[in-house]
């Protein structure tokens, strides 16, 4: 659904008969005879998500709220949490337009310039918290690794720069989202990005989001958190506890980021590759097989931006401490209040006898 792919209009079988092998034209009039089974998986992607969509925004809002603090703080770690977190806001904003697409059996409603759009959100805000991932890693590793050295480099100017950056390279590496013909959701089925068969520039694009989306970074997740591991492992001033924490959080790190991204960017390999053998693409049979596990990889994809608050944010020290100090002062509040409230109706029930004796000795009198 949202993979760089051919749509099948007159114009992309022109462009493919000028640009491409001769077989690539045939392989893409087989390809428009294909029906994709969308309705298989159509209601658990809806509740995916649903359920991502709603566990995520409060999450979300709630860990920029505090890691703002922390800014304000002056933390380092506190920039990239920040950053990650308003990425996972813009990501999650973008489903309720794929899982309306979805539920309105894959035809685009928006127009062409909509589809593009979320689109380019949708995959920019993907690798921006990917690369953010990455960033909070090495934050950590500089930190532990280099804990008396770390103290000059470690500086939230840098990681401000850093974020900026990360951000222009890759809003610019998918400014090719608004030039291919995938988007044009006004045409033929109203279709928005839906996987199908690859053209060259298609395929190029897969190979790099593979290697630099998903290669490099799985390494550096890697490098940095083993490294952090034997660290911790060596230092004598550790509890047992507190190194077991280590070790289970950069597991979990690990293991997200292969569940969340790794079969979407194995799918985008595969047809990578698939694109260099034209004698597997013909029929319809590679593309229907492969479009089910497509779907399921793109909804792990999406579960990352419900995780990352409770893996990162929670984890974090600093953000448990926010949270604490954060109840202390709701509670502190509540019991101020709860003083005051029962003595000023301990005060109205005093004022009231009051003005009934009163009321009892004018009687009297009268």
């Amino acid at each position: 659904m949202f993979r760089f792919s051919s749509a099948v209009t007159p114009k992309a079988m022109h462009e493919s008969s000028v640009t491409q092998p001769a077989w690539a034209g045939d392989i893409t009039r087989n390809m428009s005879n294909c029906t994709t089974p969308y309705s298989q998986g159509r209601i658990p992607l809806i509740a995916l998500y649903s359920t991502v969509l709603i566990i995520g925004l409060p999450a979300n809002i709630a860990t920029v709220f505090m890691t703002f603090l922390q800014v304000q703080r002056k933390n380092v770690l506190g920039i990239y949490l920040l950053s990650l977190s308003l990425c996972d806001l813009m990501y999650l904003g973008t489903l309720p337009l794929w899982a309306a697409y979805v539920s309105a059996g894959h035809e685009w409603m928006y127009g062409s310039l909509a589809c593009k759009v979320t689109s380019y959100v949708f995959f920019n805000n993907m690798y921006i918290s990917i690369f953010l991932l990455c960033c909070v890693s090495i934050d950590r590793y500089v930190a532990v690794v280099y804990a008396v050295e770390s103290r000059g480099l470690r500086r939230q100017k840098l990681a401000g720069t850093i974020t900026l950056v990360i951000c222009l390279v890759v809003a610019l590496g998918h400014v090719p989202v608004f030039t291919m013909s995938e988007g044009d959701a006004d045409t033929g089925d109203k279709r928005c990005f839906e996987p199908g068969q690859s053209t060259a520039m298609v395929t190029g694009f897969n190979y790099a989001r593979f290697v630099i989306g998903f290669f490099i970074p799985l390494g550096i997740l890697v490098v940095t958190n083993h490294s952090i591991l034997v660290n911790i492992q060596a230092s004598t001033g550790l509890r047992p506890q507190q190194k077991a924490k280590v070790r289970y959080l950069a597991m979990a790190v690990i293991a997200f980021f292969l569940v969340c991204f790794g079969p979407y960017h194995i799918i985008l390999l595969l047809r990578a590759v698939m694109y260099h053998f034209p004698s597997f693409q013909k029929g319809c049979h590679f593309e229907n097989s492969i479009y089910t596990p497509y779907t399921i990889s793109l909804g792990l994809s999406t579960f990352n931006s419900a995780l990352n608050p409770i893996l990162y944010v929670l984890a974090s020290d600093n953000i448990r401490k926010e949270i604490r100090r954060g109840l202390a002062s709701f509670r502190s509040r509540s019991a101020l209040q709860r003083p005051f409230t029962d003595s000023s109706q301990h005060k109205m029930h005093n004022s009231k006898n009051s003005s009934d004796m009163a009321t009892v000795r004018e009687n009297k009198v009268t």
